[in-house]
């Protein structure tokens, strides 16, 4: 591996089951910029969200987070709004491979459930560990392969194969 993605640390956003593409990223807001777009993420749910969600913070989700269409742009305002990893008791595959390409994590974690919203988190994702530094608490989740860290640590899929094609990251 070229170089190990920081352990992401924040505080929990928790979410329940199915949080769907379209909470992720509306229809009517997908032909605006990311910017614009990234302002409405999951806002049907918890409006404050967007708003309020700092730069490494975590999101918590139940089962089947980010069911629904295909669209990469729910990964996407995730990551610009600084999200640095996704923890859930199970992903979509489509959102799950999505996130990874533009080097946003994502780990499945059973008990996801049981976080508290507001906890400070720590993540180990190489190990499938998360660290509930505010009750104590550690949960056991999937270590991410060593390929898909790679992937995160060179910024996303393409600066990785740019990587892998040319030798060097990409200028």
């Amino acid at each position: 591996m070229s170089g190990a993605a920081p352990a992401p640390r924040g505080r929990a956003w928790v979410f329940g089951d199915r949080v769907d593409t379209d909470q992720l990223a509306p229809g009517y807001a997908m032909r605006k910029p990311l910017e614009e777009l990234a302002k409405h993420c999951l806002e049907a749910v918890r409006p404050e969200f967007a708003r309020d969600v700092a730069r490494g913070d975590i999101v918590v989700g139940g089962e089947g987070f980010g069911i629904g269409s295909s669209r990469e742009q729910a990964a996407q305002a995730l990551r610009f709004l600084g999200v640095s990893v996704v923890l859930a008791k199970s992903a979509a595959r489509i959102f799950y491979r999505n996130a990874f390409n533009i080097g946003l994590p994502v780990m499945i974690v059973p008990e996801a459930g049981q976080i508290a919203d507001g906890a400070q988190l720590e993540v180990d994702l190489a190990a499938g560990l998360v660290r509930d530094t505010t009750s104590g608490r550690e949960y056991r989740g999937e270590p991410v392969p060593a390929f898909l860290l790679e992937i995160v640590a060179d910024g996303g899929l393409i600066p990785n194969l740019h990587k892998r094609l040319h030798g060097k990251p990409a200028a």
